[in-house]
């Protein structure tokens, strides 16, 4: 016999909980994606930069590794399944994956679209998150904010 499933109770209505959770599922995917591509990247950079973004990219994504399981922990907090397979990432996330193995330049280009893409998606969730007075969520979204925002600036300005 199946156990009911108990009542949360912690003042979001059921609604806004969903949708913080739905919101955050696209933030989780994003994350998700944006680690996988910072990964790839450590892995396959070359040219004169190799050591410097070698271990940048190390950097990034060990910290992405982290984010993701906080962001899916927050979604199972709010009562929903957190979102856990490729296809379901692809259809959630704002990234789009990078074919091929691009040069390094090229690499810090579309990690900074990355960076940026995360921040925009957290951002997205305030009216939500601000709506339903769900201050852990909008705790976390302001550090993932942060943290990208840093990380496209220092990104970006191995450009210049």
């Amino acid at each position: 016999m199946a156990k009911a499933k108990s009542k949360i109770n912690i003042g979001i209505n059921d609604k806004e909980r969903k949708e913080i959770a739905a919101g955050l599922s696209r933030l989780l995917a994003d994350s998700y994606t944006l680690y996988l591509m910072t990964h790839n990247f450590h892995w396959n950079v070359t040219g004169p930069m190799f050591n410097t973004l070698h271990l940048m990219f190390e950097a990034q994504y060990t910290e992405l590794a982290l984010a993701v399981d906080v962001i899916a922990e927050r979604i199972r907090a709010l009562g929903e399944p957190a979102p856990g397979t490729y296809a379901e990432f692809i259809a959630l996330s704002s990234i789009k994956e990078v074919k091929g193995q691009p040069s390094a330049s090229k690499m810090i280009e579309h990690l900074v679209a990355g960076q940026e893409a995360v921040t925009r998606t957290a951002r997205s969730l305030f009216p939500l998150v601000d709506k339903a007075s769900d201050e852990p969520s909008a705790d976390l979204l302001t550090q993932r904010m942060q943290l990208h925002e840093k990380n496209a600036w220092m990104l970006r300005s191995l450009l210049e």
